[in-house]
């Protein structure tokens, strides 16, 4: 589940939010969506838009008309590298050249690369494998990668054969030379923390073209910096999370809020999933059992000072699920919204610093 990017209509901004395709890296799970209000229509506003990483993306910011092309050039160039690097997707990457790597050899890898895998297994560490990027082996056997997609789930014994191959303590990193190691069998799957950690690298080149008014949206993960000409901040919606698009292209904005020098990151179960024997098996995966969540979490939403932390943070208290997740939350000040499905539909749950957003 990630963040949809789109205009939220101007006659009813609170309630209701157009779709337009999101990121397609890797699995692309996460698609909780956020729109965007887009109902000015001043010409100081630039926006640019481009296909990378299997899908769209969105950037505006306040600017002349003639910074757009240099703007959108260099936009699109740090997206395909990083699609270059992080892509689990294209054979010729440098992550599938670590996962294809032999078993017992170090790996040298980008400095981004490497600098995202140490975040990824920083978190893993401090979640206890809540979070885990050597997950790849189960994404792809649940039909959630690069591999076919699934209509039935595996049976437990190629379950438990794939969970022999992760783990994130496996995995070492070599600082000095930018190495990981490849124990064996090593997958990793970056879908979950490289769209945050683009986002921020775009904010980073739009800061150095003197632009500090922008919304990037990549693969639905948001950052909002200033604001818009008017003055006002960047209005985003958080979606509420149903399993079918309505044919008439519209969705229903469970929040709308203010995004103003922050980043949003989201994780949900309804846009990529199969069912089976009256079960709904989407895909996020919990490394700990090798087996998709099962725990009523439809979607979690994190507010964070940048995106890379967001991104992946959305997925671990996805997997921790509400009650511990909100502990972990609450333990380092994390905002987080988590929206429950439940017998009467949709019931939500968040942390005190998430309700300071929204006033309640």
């Amino acid at each position: 589940m990630t963040l949809a990017l789109s205009p939220i209509r101007c006659r009813d901004r609170r309630r209701r939010a157009r779709v337009v395709r999101g990121f397609g890296m890797a699995v692309l799970a996460l698609i909780a969506g956020l729109g965007l209000s887009a109902c000015s229509t001043s010409a100081q506003v630039q926006v640019l838009q481009g296909q990378s990483m299997g899908s769209g993306w969105t950037v505006r910011y306040v600017g002349n008309a003639e910074s757009a092309a240099g703007a959108q050039a260099g936009v699109q160039q740090r997206l395909d590298r990083v699609d270059a690097q992080m892509s689990t997707w294209k054979p010729q990457s440098d992550l599938s050249r670590y996962n294809q790597a032999a078993a017992e050899s170090w790996v040298e890898v980008p400095v981004d690369l490497y600098q995202v895998i140490a975040a990824a297994l920083k978190l893993a560490a401090e979640t206890g494998g809540a979070y885990d990027p050597s997950v790849g082996p189960l994404v792809d056997l649940w039909g959630f990668g690069p591999s076919p997609a699934r209509r039935a789930p595996p049976d437990a014994a190629t379950i438990a054969e794939m969970r022999a191959r992760t783990g994130w303590q496996r995995i070492q990193l070599d600082p000095i030379a930018h190495r990981v190691w490849q124990p064996g069998g090593s997958r990793i799957d970056l879908s979950s923390i490289a769209p945050g950690f683009a986002v921020d690298w775009i904010a980073q080149f739009l800061e150095s073209q003197g632009h500090h008014d922008y919304l990037i949206e990549v693969g639905g993960e948001l950052r909002g910096q200033g604001s818009k000409p008017d003055g006002t901040p960047w209005q985003v919606a958080i979606q509420r999370p149903l399993d079918n698009d309505r044919a008439d292209g519209e969705i229903d904005a469970q929040h709308v809020l203010g995004l103003t020098d922050a980043a949003l990151g989201s994780s949900g179960d309804y846009r990529h999933f199969f069912e089976d024997g009256g079960r709904r098996y989407a895909h996020r995966i919990d490394p700990r059992t090798g087996y998709p969540l099962d725990n009523n979490v439809a979607s979690v939403t994190v507010m964070s000072a940048n995106c890379q932390d967001a991104d992946p943070l959305a997925t671990a208290l996805s997997v921790l699920g509400v009650e511990q997740g909100l502990a972990f939350a609450e333990q380092r000040g994390i905002a987080v919204l988590y929206i429950l499905r439940s017998a009467d539909g949709f019931e939500e749950r968040m942390s005190p610093g998430f309700a300071a957003l929204l006033g309640e």
